[in-house]
Formats: structure tokens, C-alpha cells, sequence
């Protein structure tokens, strides 16, 4: 059966493209072995071209339903926009129809988010961030495939994962701030796998710079509050830190609010990182220096790893690590008093 929208075929997308056919379909199913360049060539064909895969006549194939859930924990976290737009695009891209539920929200309102997507006949699901619904998620997994993305836990038996290399972005973090001139180094702890990993990677750059790790590394949470907090009782020390690398850019702001409230300014007075690099590093009066984790990569990588699994459920599970970048802003400067010996 060819699939046809607003009559474009995959034959004109191939054509256009200037690829075969059977390159098209690998395309379509997320097939990992497709180079990017052929890749990106096949989905500015089918922009072009305005195609959609048919899923009337996928489904009339198939015992498939052409539709994958995707859970989140709380929406109101800007680090999963780009995150959900590489997942997104590259399920689209495969002909599935992603949709969407809130654990906070659905548990408000008495329910169970995982129970819901179940109901609609998933093909799979894709869990993007931490969640509290590992007992679920486990049961779930015997049913159909289950991705993490952007978190390493719970551990599913068969499940795939796509996360960022946390232990070197936190490593590259802390060396930016050590480079800079910074002794007095305070790392605002988060929580989770993740959190040990960038605990670990800042370890690792202070013992290499002959600096105490352990003497300014404090609980950090993930909330703003939680980073206002720590950061308060870290400047209310008299050997307060010069700069603090924070668990991701929520708590990072919190920790800038500490630091106007004390009268301290930033970067001059304190420097501060934050990690995921989300649109708050990104606004001009803020200007976060910030651990760009790939996430729009992330997100590409999780739709691949449970399209692949949903052609092979037998593969070998698979855990792909994105690269991290620095992306340095107005928020870093050396220190502006001599730090203690």
C-alpha cells in the first residue's frame, strides 16, 4: 500500500530528495544507520513536499497503532521544551503521533498517568525526565518498549535510555569557574543519578586543582526555593564561596536572587553556572553561563532508540550518551577578591 498526503508519495520524497525509496522507509522508521546528511535530506523533501505518513493505511497493515506516549513529570520545567521537540520531530518524521501526559497533574487529579497512556493503545512509551512512577513504568514494560530520556532511572529490564554525559559537563563547569581564577567553589547538589554524576564531575575538577570538594558542596535541590536557599546559607559563611556551580538553570536563578538580596553582585562579586542550558540562561539580563546538555539531540535520540526498538523488541538495550558543550555568558568573571589560601 503506498501512502499518499495532499498527493505526495514516498516515491516524489525519494525523488525529490534524491535517494531510493527503501532509504525513505528507513527513514520514516527511525532506522540508526541512516547517515544524517541523506537523513536531513529525506525531511526537507517531505517538508517540501508537505508529506505525512498515511496512518489509516499503516494501521490497516499492521496490528500497530501508531500512537506513542510520552510522559512527563512536571510540564512547568522549561528543561523539556527542546527535549520534546527533537522527541517530537523524529516520531512525526516515523509516522507516529506522540501524545503527551503530566504525572503532577493526572496524580492530582486522582489518577495514573501511566495507566492512562496504557489505555489508549500505546505502541510504546517515552518517559522524558525523572518520574515517581517506577513501579508502573516497570509493569509497563512488559507490554510494549520503554524509553528514558534525559534520565538514567528506573531501570527497566530491556529499556533503552538517551541522556546527556552529565560527569563531563559538571567537570567542564568546574573548570570554567577554575579557570578563571576560583578557589572557593560551591557546587548546589541535585538529586537522582544525574546529580551524583555532576557531584562526581565536579569532584573530579576540584581534586585535579589540588581544591577541598567537599567543603562548599552543598544540597542544591532542583527548584528555585531550593537554590535561593543553599545559596544563602553558603554566603552567610565567612569564607563564602566566589563562585557556585548550580545542579541546572532553575536553581541557578534561585541562587542569583540570593545573591541580589545580599547585595552581592554577579558576576563581580559571584560567578555562577547553571546546567541544561534552557531559554532562562538565555535572556539578556540574566545571561547564565550554562552546561548546554544536548537536549533537542536527546530527544532525537529517544524517538530513534524506541522506533529501532519497536522494529527489533529482542535488541540489545542501549544507553546513548549526548556530548555537552559550555556555553559561557555574562554570569563568570575572575574573582574580584583574592581568594584564601
Amino acid at each position: 500500500m503506498t501512502e499518499r498526503t495532499d498527493g505526495a508519495t514516498i516515491r516524489d520524497v525519494a525523488e525529490k530528495a534524491g535517494v531510493s525509496k527503501s532509504l525513505v522507509s528507513l527513514v520514516l522508521r527511525g532506522d540508526p544507520h541512516v547517515s544524517d546528511e541523506r537523513r536531513r535530506a529525506v525531511y526537507r523533501a517531505m517538508a517540501d513536499l508537505g508529506y505525512r505518513p498515511n496512518h489509516a493505511a499503516r494501521a490497516l497493515s499492521s496490528s500497530r497503532s501508531g500512537i506513542v506516549g510520552v510522559l512527563l513529570n512536571d510540564l512547568r520545567n522549561p528543561w523539556f521544551a527542546e527535549l520534546l521537540d527533537g522527541l517530537t520531530t523524529t516520531l512525526h518524521a516515523a509516522g507516529l503521533t506522540p501524545v503527551l501526559s503530566e504525572s503532577v497533574t493526572v496524580r492530582r487529579a486522582g489518577g495514573d498517568a501511566v495507566q492512562s497512556l496504557t489505555g489508549l493503545g500505546v505502541d510504546g512509551l517515552v518517559v522524558v525526565g525523572a518520574t515517581p512512577d517506577a513501579a508502573a513504568l516497570t509493569e509497563a514494560s512488559a507490554l510494549f518498549p520503554v524509553v528514558l530520556a534525559g534520565a538514567r532511572q528506573p531501570r527497566l529490564p530491556g529499556g533503552d535510555v538517551a541522556v546527556d554525559d552529565d560527569l563531563t559537563g559538571a567537570r567542564m563547569a568546574t573548570e570554567h569557574l577554575i579557570g578563571l581564577g576560583h578557589r572557593r567553589i560551591a557546587h548546589l547538589r541535585g538529586p537522582g543519578e544525574e546529580g551524583a554524576l555532576r557531584l562526581q564531575g565536579y569532584r573530579r575538577a576540584m581534586l585535579a586543582a589540588g581544591l577541598d570538594p567537599d567543603r562548599y558542596a552543598e544540597a542544591g535541590g532542583m527548584s528555585e526555593d531550593s537554590g535561593y536557599a543553599s545559596t544563602r546559607r553558603l554566603l552567610t559563611r565567612e569564607d563564602a564561596p566566589t563562585a557556585i556551580f548550580a545542579f541546572n538553570d532553575i536553581s541557578a536563578v534561585g541562587a542569583l536572587s540570593a545573591a541580589a538580596d545580599a547585595g552581592i553582585n554577579v558576576p563581580d562579586g559571584l560567578s555562577l553556572v547553571g546546567y541544561d542550558d534552557t531559554y532562562l540562561a538565555r535572556i539578556r539580563h540574566i545571561s547564565l553561563s550554562s552546561v548546554d546538555n544536548g537536549n533537542y539531540a536527546v530527544g532525537v535520540q529517544a524517538g530513534r532508540l524506541l522506533i529501532a526498538r519497536l522494529d527489533d523488541p529482542s535488541r540489545d538495550a542501549r544507553v546513548v550518551e549526548v556530548a555537552t558543550t559550555l556555553h559561557v555568558r555574562g554570569s563568570t568573571a575572575p574573582p574580584r577578591r583574592a581568594p584564601l589560601p
